[in-house]
């Protein structure tokens, strides 16, 4: 089995201390842009900005579109203006606060060995910043972007998520067509990094001293040392052991939140063409995978929940909606329109899901198929259906 790492960057792959490196981060951007905004509002709308996308939890926008909507709208110049200013920051200015950081030839010497064994390799950190400070950042750690096969480096651009919420490390996986082998996440931050990773139920490495002690709800750190120590760490595991378990509450929570986020990266901007593509007739193009995923949601997930909470121990069928991409002609409708109609739907039982109490979760049903069934585990079902077809997608993209 391949092992997927998700590595953070900030004090995992690179020495650096946030607590000194944003202030002068937005001290320096504040000077840069002072022709055009007064520092101290630039700061004020900085700040702004960065709290909305730490407490944003919806799949409905990504980080930058809700960074934007509460920095623009608040200055005299458009944004036009401000744009190619905030580029040029990026481009010229950026780079030079290298020096409050520090690379760490053991993480770089962790990456090469990782990249030789055939892992695959995602940068999880937190995804505050734009593309080009993360690219930066990976440089100053030893790590040139474009000499590396990092199948994902979060970046405020695409993801609709940030740590700690689990749905992050959710849409990192669905952006690699969730792995089916073993994962790890490698991090620092108790809170960022190890309660994320617990929550959606991923294997953990802490990179810390080994005296160092988690808060007592932490519990199921799989291991703990130096990024140079992670090598041997992971040699001496049974890689059965780093199998995720997406069972817990909120795993699943997460897993269904991440969804449309996920299905919104993979399929920006493909060539009209693909959506109907079809390289084995027996497997689905987009647009019956699209298809399928609105007309479960509508017909199956919805109403399966409400009838949970509102029969007393129901019976749930067991439905062969895999027939209905034949009978409804999924392969000739409009897999983008499909798309947009699953996203306001899975909002829809987002929107549900938030509402359930406790008991709810664990309220029983009889399943034609498993027998006895709580909420839980019915839904468990549903985030396991869909990864099934995040890899379907991930699968049609690569061919």
């Amino acid at each position: 089995m391949t092992l997927t790492l998700l590595l953070d960057l900030d004090d995992t792959l690179l020495s650096s201390n946030m607590d000194d490196f944003i202030p002068v981060y937005f001290q320096t951007l504040g000077k840069a842009m002072a022709a055009h905004v007064d520092p101290q509002r630039l700061l004020k709308y900085l700040m702004l900005g960065t709290n909305a996308m730490l407490e944003h939890d919806s799949p409905s926008e990504t980080l930058e579109e809700v960074f934007s909507e509460n920095f623009y709208p608040y200055f005299d110049v458009d944004r036009d203006t401000l744009d190619p200013e905030i580029a040029r920051f990026y481009e010229e200015i950026f780079p030079t606060l290298a020096y409050l950081t520090k690379p760490r030839p053991e993480a770089v010497e962790f990456i090469h060995w990782a990249v030789e064994r055939g892992y695959r390799i995602a940068i999880a950190t937190n995804p505050l910043f734009p593309q080009a400070a993360v690219a930066h950042r990976l440089r100053w750690a030893g790590l040139e972007p474009s000499d590396y096969p990092f199948e994902v480096i979060s970046s405020f651009e695409q993801f609709h998520f940030s740590k700690p919420n689990p749905a992050y490390l959710a849409e990192v996986l669905g952006m690699m067509g969730f792995p089916d082998g073993p994962v790890l996440m490698v991090g620092d931050d108790s809170v960022r990094d190890v309660q994320a990773a617990e929550e959606l139920g991923i294997p953990m490495y802490w990179i810390a001293e080994d005296d160092a002690k988690l808060p007592a709800e932490r519990t199921s750190v799989a291991g703990q040392g130096k990024i140079g120590e992670l090598r041997s760490w992971i040699e001496a595991q049974d890689e059965t052991m780093l199998l995720p378990r997406y069972q817990a509450q909120t795993a699943v929570v997460a897993m269904m939140k991440s969804i449309p986020a996920i299905l919104s990266n993979l399929l920006a901007d493909i060539p009209d063409a693909l959506w109907s593509y079809c390289s084995d007739p027996e497997q689905w193009c987009l647009n019956e995978i699209l298809g399928h995923f609105r007309d479960v949601e509508r017909e199956v997930n919805l109403p399966r929940i409400q009838t949970f909470l509102t029969e007393e121990n129901p019976f749930i069928t067991a439905d062969d909606t895999d027939v209905w991409a034949a009978e409804r002609g999924y392969a000739q409708q409009d897999g983008a329109a499909a798309l947009r109609d699953f996203i306001a739907a899975r909002l829809e039982t987002i929107a549900a899901l938030e509402k359930l109490s406790a008991e709810d979760w664990q309220r029983a049903g009889r399943h034609a198929i498993f027998g006895p069934i709580t909420l839980l585990e019915q839904l468990g079902f549903v985030a396991e259906h869909d990864r099934v077809h995040i890899r379907q997608i991930y699968g049609v993209l690569r061919k």
